[in-house]
């Protein structure tokens, strides 16, 4: 929202408050995830106007004694698609719900130390994890070709929980876009500086990397079960390969910097 203050006849003063778009919050600092996540925001949006369609249909057919299975599964598709990217959307433009009492009155950096913290120690190490989960959960939901439990129902749920893991990707494109504009404001945006500042969720991240890595190696190249893969030595050692090439990742990132800087 903005203010705009008018002057009355009288000497009085008169605030107007226009409604704006959320997404033109800060817009002049966007990257390209700000960008991807607003337009996507925009389009899924009018699911909504279709959900409420949706429901009011099924009201009425209720109450003329036909029910429409179908229509009940299509509502709460329609409505958890709109949600899971409304939740991505949120967090580009800043309009979710939040208690910033203190917050507030903070200095610029000391609010944007505040986020980049938020974001990359405790926001996207979720992200990353559920991701992880729901594209097993997805793969699932796929090779059982699930549909409603309704026989009248939609019969094609796994394209639903397909989506999951996909929402839950935009949600981190969103999360990195607001991370890097916060960092920003302190640091400058370097590979290690990143690293630290979010190293719980990339050391998840080059933890199932590495894992994956081995795993298809191992499936590709011999004739072992999926089963007899995952008890191979190797993957009892992921954590600690993971935590050496953070390490050198950082290393790396401290050293190229500091020559920058004295090129520069």
């Amino acid at each position: 929202m903005s203010g705009e203050t008018v002057k009355l006849a009288g000497g009085l003063d008169e605030v107007s408050i226009a409604i704006t778009d959320p997404g033109d919050v800060d817009r002049e600092h966007h990257g390209w995830p700000d960008r991807l996540m607003i337009n996507v925001g925009n389009v899924v949006a009018w699911l909504f106007p279709l959900l409420m369609v949706g429901i009011v249909a099924q009201v009425i057919l209720r109450q003329s004694g036909v029910n429409q299975a179908w229509l009940d599964d299509a509502q709460w598709w329609i409505y958890g698609f709109a949600m899971l990217t409304g939740f991505a959307y949120a967090i580009t433009t800043q309009s979710h719900v939040r208690v910033d009492i203190l917050h507030q009155n903070y200095s610029p950096a000391k609010r944007a130390r505040i986020e980049v913290f938020a974001i990359g120690w405790l926001l996207l190490p979720f992200l990353v994890i559920m991701t992880d989960i729901l594209l097993h959960y997805a793969w699932s939901s796929i090779v059982a070709l699930e549909g409603s439990s309704s026989p009248n129902g939609l019969h094609h749920l796994y394209l639903l929980k397909s989506s999951l893991p996909v929402m839950f990707v935009i949600a981190i494109i969103a999360a990195w876009g607001v991370f890097r504009r916060n960092l920003q404001v302190f640091s400058a945006v370097k590979l290690h500086t990143v690293i630290l500042w979010m190293l719980p969720a990339a050391l998840f991240f080059l933890t199932r990397v590495i894992h994956y890595g081995f795993y298809w190696f191992y499936a590709l190249t011999t004739d072992m079960k999926s089963r007899a893969i995952s008890k191979e030595p190797v993957f009892s050692q992921v954590g600690l390969i993971a935590i050496a090439l953070l390490a050198l990742l950082i290393v790396i990132g401290f050293v190229l910097s500091r020559n920058t800087s004295k090129e520069a």
